[in-house]
C-alpha cells in the first residue's frame, strides 16, 4: 500500500505490490502516473551551474510541487529503507545541542503540513502543549507533550524522518553565515551528515566543482538565504545520476554501491542508470531563526526517462555537453559516454561529447 500521488486522496489498495525496494534487488519502479508527476530538472539542453532558486508555491499543475513536502506512491518503501539505513547507521541523525528548540520547530511544520496536505493519511490534534500524531499509512499512533522528548520517544529529527519522505538539515544563522548544526541524511547523493556537521556554508560546499564557485553561485545563494524571510518557502532542482535506483548513496555506505559504476554495460545501462533529482526547499524557522532545508530524492531509470522523448533528448544533450569536470565531480565520468550512446540510440540524436 502506498500514499497517493495527489494531496487528499485515499492511499492504494493492498493488492497494489507497490513501486519495491532501493536496495538488494532494486525492484523499484515507476508508474506512468509518478513519471508524469517527475521534477524533470532541465530547461535547456546545456546545464551550467546557477542559483536556482523560486519560490515554493503550485507551478503549472505539475504535482509533485502542490504540497510544501511531497509525499507520493514510493512514501511506504522510503520508511523502510530510511529505517534500515537509521538501525545500521544511528550517526544518520544528529544535531548539536544548541539545534534543540529548531528540532522542535521543524517537527511542528512538517507535521502540521502533512496535517494538512494529506488529511486522509496524516491527523493531528493540539491541545496545548499536549499533540497527537497519528499516521494512517504505516498504522502509528503518537501521543506527546510538545517540547518534551522523553515523551516523544525520540529526538524531533529522528521522529519527523520516520514520518516524511526526504532528509531534512538544520541551517543555523549566525556570524552572518549559515551553519550545518543538525539533521537527518539517509539518501545523501555522495555527502556526509556526520563529517559535514558544525560546518559553514561555504565549508561544506568546497568539493563542488569550481566551475560553481567561478559562477557565484555559493555567495549568491548564501546572501539571499541569509534575508530569508519567515513566509518564504523556496525550492531549487538538483541533479545527479544514480547506478541502480537506490537511495543511500552516502560514503560511509560506499563498499555497497561505489563498485557499481565500473558495472554498467550497454544491454544493462538503461534499467540500472538512473537520473536523481532533488527537490530541495528551504524554510526559515522562527522563533530560532533556523534555515530548514529538505532535500527529497526522486529517482527514474534511463528506460522510463526513454518514454518520454524531449526529456531522453534533453538528458542527451546535458550529458553530452557537459563539462569533464562536472562530469567527474558528479562521478560520471566512467560511463558518460555510455549513457549519451544509449540516448543517442533512443532519440536519433547526435552530438559530439565534451572532452
Amino acid at each position: 500500500m502506498g500514499v497517493a500521488a495527489t494531496p487528499a486522496t485515499t492511499a492504494t489498495t493492498a493488492a497494489d505490490p507497490g513501486p519495491g525496494v532501493f536496495r538488494g534487488g532494486f525492484s523499484f519502479r515507476n508508474t506512468p502516473a509518478t513519471i508524469a508527476r517527475f521534477p524533470f530538472p532541465f530547461p535547456s539542453d546545456r546545464f551550467a551551474y546557477a542559483v536556482n532558486l523560486r519560490p515554493h508555491v503550485p507551478d503549472g499543475g505539475l504535482q509533485v510541487f502542490d504540497a510544501m513536502f511531497d509525499t507520493d506512491a514510493h512514501y511506504e518503501d522510503e520508511m523502510a529503507d530510511r529505517a534500515l539505513t537509521l538501525a545500521a547507521d544511528p550517526r544518520r541523525c544528529q544535531a548539536l545541542s544548541h539545534m534543540a528548540a529548531a528540532q522542535w520547530e521543524a517537527l511542528a511544520l512538517l507535521l502540521e503540513q502533512l496535517a494538512k496536505d494529506y488529511p486522509r493519511h496524516f491527523v493531528l490534534a493540539r491541545n496545548g502543549d499536549s499533540w497527537r500524531w497519528e499516521n494512517r499509512v504505516l498504522g502509528q499512533v503518537a501521543a506527546f507533550t510538545f517540547g518534551d522528548e522523553a515523551s516523544l520517544g525520540s529526538p524531533p529529527l529522528a521522529f519527523i524522518g520516520r514520518q516524511a519522505q526526504g532528509d531534512f538539515i538544520l541551517l543555523d544563522q549566525r556570524a552572518d553565515n549559515l551553519f550545518l548544526d543538525g539533521g537527518v541524511l539517509t539518501a545523501p547523493a555522495d555527502w556526509s551528515l556526520h563529517f559535514n556537521l558544525g560546518m559553514s556554508f561555504t565549508e561544506f560546499h568546497a568539493p563542488v566543482a569550481r566551475q560553481a564557485h567561478e559562477a557565484g553561485v555559493f555567495d549568491r545563494s548564501l546572501r539571499f538565504l541569509l534575508r530569508l524571510k519567515p513566509a518564504q518557502q523556496m525550492r531549487r532542482l538538483n541533479w545527479s545520476l544514480t547506478v541502480d535506483p537506490r537511495l543511500d548513496t552516502a560514503p560511509e555506505s560506499w563498499g555497497e554501491w561505489g563498485w557499481a559504476r565500473e558495472t554498467l554495460t550497454p544491454e544493462t545501462i538503461g534499467r540500472r542508470l538512473c537520473l536523481r533529482v532533488e527537490l530541495q526547499t528551504l524554510t526559515r524557522l522562527m522563533p530560532s531563526g533556523a534555515i530548514l532545508f529538505g532535500i527529497r530524492t526522486y529517482l527514474l531509470r534511463f528506460e522510463e526517462l526513454a518514454t518520454v522523448p524531449e526529456w531522453a533528448r534533453r538528458v542527451h544533450g546535458v550529458l553530452a555537453g557537459l563539462h569533464p569536470e562536472i562530469a567527474a565531480y558528479k562521478g560520471m565520468a566512467s560511463y558518460r559516454e555510455m549513457a549519451v550512446a544509449y540516448l543517442e540510440a533512443c532519440t536519433g540524436a547526435g552530438a559530439e561529447i565534451s572532452s
